[in-house]
């Protein structure tokens, strides 16, 4: 068996040098670090970077003699994938693909090594079993798609009733259209979903990445029921089409727990519903999750673990803000401190922590809310955001008296965000008695392994980023866009992150220009967001358009 086993490596081996992914020498240096950890040769070179999960693939049906399924150009036939149940199709990694002939199925796996897979499978389906081969993701995605979608259905009526609708019954056209855009949604990983009347249609786009694509285009005839059907989720009037509304629910699409939040908002050819979704947490977040740098990371924890004053971080809406709040949050969550938070709404609910939400219907104001918390002797108070001066002050007070204080803030980076406390009314002095330390941070779409381009950097970017001396050395990687990444270029989202830690030095200089607080931490061992975001581009993680996007700071 083992002779078996290395055969079939070093056959791989030869296969990948044959595709020209990987040279002579990267084979044996795998085979040496495959000897040394006992992983499997694929997963040597793919950690390296050497090829992707879908070069693997492929070259594994080319080993084995296999068919390999490409989900994007193939659509699975409804009836064979029907055959095996959602469970048994994630334990095995696979999915019935076609019938090949009344007995004998073609079934895509992510792992045609296993042993044993073609018998297990053979008797869960009934039917005989030929194997074929796909990227894992890929073929993840497409069993998600199978057993989450339902047909939507196309309604027979073009009346438009003049009034708000009745509540949509349950399986009416509007409720499985909104049931299958959701199932979409989570699929695909969006974060919100607009739905947005227009004079002739209804146009739904998702948010994907921090970025928004239209998904879906509904008749005009289907907007009131839609409408209705979205705002009835978020237990809001459907007879009020004239004023703003807000409302929350949680559901399960799928296996999956979720929360939303629901916001309508009168526009001039009907109400606009967004949703946001906000996914519950598999797990507790933590600092390795965050992608902090160990230096960011060793200032993070430095400043959550004082007794008292604020940790400010700052960032434009959707830069990842709430997350790291709430990882400092659950690393400080043990019975021997009161934590309490006042945020506007709650976005997750954290067991052990005191929650408190805004609510100006009834009065509960943020800087009232605070007031009345800091009498109710938190240990940690962590604030959703810093709107206005009074809220500002009493917070930066906490900090000053006792408490430690985490704060969201509206701010370009470290600096500016100082210089926004002074605007909205917070005095040097007593900033430079409760500011420990101020995070800035983005998120920044990360490039498709699978189609991004490489490309040398002309003399003027090199000189633009400080690298002209590396010419011929440094290359960077550009958007293109393919099958898997939606066309877009990029598939998934990374941190960067900017530590200013209020030394001594900086106290001094809080109440100066954001430019001479920048270039003192700077001075003091601080990486900007655009050093961050360089180093990015050159591990050929992001590109530097993305980056010039979030920073607004001209790169390419």
């Amino acid at each position: 068996m083992e002779a078996a086993r290395v055969t079939r490596h070093h056959r791989l081996g030869s296969l990948l040098i044959s595709r020209g992914l990987i040279s002579l020498e990267q084979l044996k240096e795998a085979f040496q670090e495959q000897h040394l950890t006992g992983r499997r040769l694929g997963e040597v070179a793919i950690g390296h970077g050497w090829i992707t999960s879908a070069d693997l693939a492929q070259a594994l049906a080319d080993q084995f003699g296999l068919e390999y399924v490409d989900f994007s150009e193939v659509e699975p036939d409804h009836d064979a994938a029907a055959l095996l149940q959602k469970e048994l199709a994630f334990r095995y990694q696979a999915l019935p693909v076609r019938f090949l002939r009344d007995d004998l199925l073609l079934v895509a796996v992510a792992d045609p090594t296993g042993d044993g897979n073609a018998d297990e499978l053979r008797q869960a389906l009934g039917h005989d079993v030929k194997l074929a081969v796909a990227e894992p993701e890929d073929l993840d995605n497409a069993i998600r798609r199978m057993h989450q979608l339902v047909p939507v259905r196309v309604p027979d009526s073009d009346e438009e009733p003049e009034r708000a609708p009745p509540p949509p019954e349950e399986g009416t056209p509007a409720e499985t259209l909104v049931q299958n855009l959701l199932a979409q949604a989570v699929s695909a990983g969006a974060s919100d979903i607009h739905f947005e009347p227009q004079r002739d249609e209804l146009v739904v786009r998702a948010r994907f990445d921090g970025v928004t694509r239209v998904v879906h285009r509904i008749a005009k005839e289907m907007q009131p029921a839609v409408l209705s059907r979205l705002k009835l989720m978020g237990n809001l009037d459907l007879a009020e089409r004239r004023a703003p509304q807000d409302g929350r629910v949680s559901l399960r699409v799928g296996d999956q727990p979720l929360d939303l939040r629901v916001a309508v908002l009168p526009t001039a050819h009907g109400e606009q519903v967004v949703l946001r979704l906000l996914h519950r947490a598999a797990r507790t977040p933590d600092l390795a999750a965050l992608g902090m740098t160990p230096a960011v990371r060793e200032l993070f924890e430095h400043a959550i673990r004082q007794p008292h004053g604020a940790l400010v971080v700052c960032g434009p809406t959707g830069s990842g803000r709430t997350t790291t709040l709430y990882t400092a949050l659950h690393l400080l969550n043990d019975p021997g401190r009161v934590l309490t938070t006042i945020e506007d709404p709650v976005e997750h609910e954290i067991p052990g922590v005191n929650q408190v939400e805004v609510s100006p219907k009834t009065g509960l104001t943020l800087a009232d809310g605070l007031r009345t918390i800091l009498r109710s002797d938190p240990d940690v108070l962590l604030v959703g955001e810093l709107p206005d001066p009074e809220s500002a002050r009493v917070a930066m007070h906490a900090g000053m008296t006792g408490h430690l204080v985490l704060a969201a803030l509206h701010a370009h980076d470290a600096a500016g965000a100082v210089a926004r406390l002074r605007d909205l009314g917070v005095e040097p002095g007593l900033l430079a008695t409760s500011v420990n330390c101020v995070i800035a941070q983005r998120l920044a779409r990360r490039l498709c392994s699978d189609c991004r381009e490489p490309y040398w950097p002309t003399d003027e970017q090199l000189g633009r980023l400080g690298l002209l001396g590396h010419k011929g050395r440094v290359f960077f990687h550009r958007a293109k866009g393919c099958e898997r990444c939606g066309g877009t270029g990029y598939r998934g989202r990374v941190a960067i992150f900017e530590a200013m830690l209020v030394t001594p030095e900086l106290r001094r200089l809080l109440g100066a220009s954001a430019d001479e607080l920048r270039t003192s931490a700077v001075r003091a061992g601080m990486t900007t967001l655009r050093q961050e975001g360089v180093r990015l581009c050159l591990e050929g993680v992001s590109s530097l358009e993305e980056i010039e996007r979030i920073t607004g700071e001209r790169l390419s």
